[in-house]
């Protein structure tokens, strides 16, 4: 998918006439590369559509990213973001979390360029940090990792099956 980004604009000019005499030929080249087809004034995009997906996703996901790393970098200077905030979420961070966010989802975002997956991946990374920032706040959470017994010690296994007849 890394050539749809290089090639975007720099694809082949088609006539609507020409697509109406040889739309056979026209599409073999929209295989390869995207191709804009001209009619008077007006020029349209051709190209396969798991392509148009990609650049869909990856504009989806490119505005999420700067939104992440808008708000985690206004926290590192000390503004305050409202809970009301699609990522107020991340308040709940250190500086030290803060910047290990950011390396993270730019790194990943860094990488977008060779592979789709990357998309599904960056979903990945910011869903993660968005559980753990609810596990942050959580007083259940909290309740179970100060509780005193939170290890049950068990019966050895051999122990009871010398016991049974």
């Amino acid at each position: 998918m890394y050539a749809t980004w290089n090639n975007a604009y720099s694809d082949e000019l088609i006539t609507a006439t020409e697509l109406n005499r040889q739309p056979g030929r026209v599409l073999d080249k929209a295989l390869e590369h995207p191709v804009t087809i001209t009619r008077n004034d007006q020029s349209f995009a051709l190209l396969r559509r798991e392509e148009v997906t990609f650049l869909v996703k990856a504009a989806r996901q490119s505005r999420t990213v700067f939104e992440v790393l808008n708000v985690a970098f206004r926290l590192l200077l000390g503004q305050k973001i409202g809970s009301e905030h699609p990522y107020g979420w991340l308040r709940v961070f250190d500086s030290d979390e803060l910047q290990d966010l950011i390396a993270e989802v730019s790194e990943a975002y860094r990488l977008a360029d060779s592979s789709n997956l990357i998309w599904d991946q960056l979903d990945d990374i910011i869903h993660e940090w968005h559980e753990s920032a609810i596990a942050l706040v959580s007083s259940e959470i909290a309740a179970a990792f100060s509780d005193r017994f939170d290890e049950v010690p068990l019966t050895q296994p051999d122990a009871v099956s010398a016991a049974e007849p």
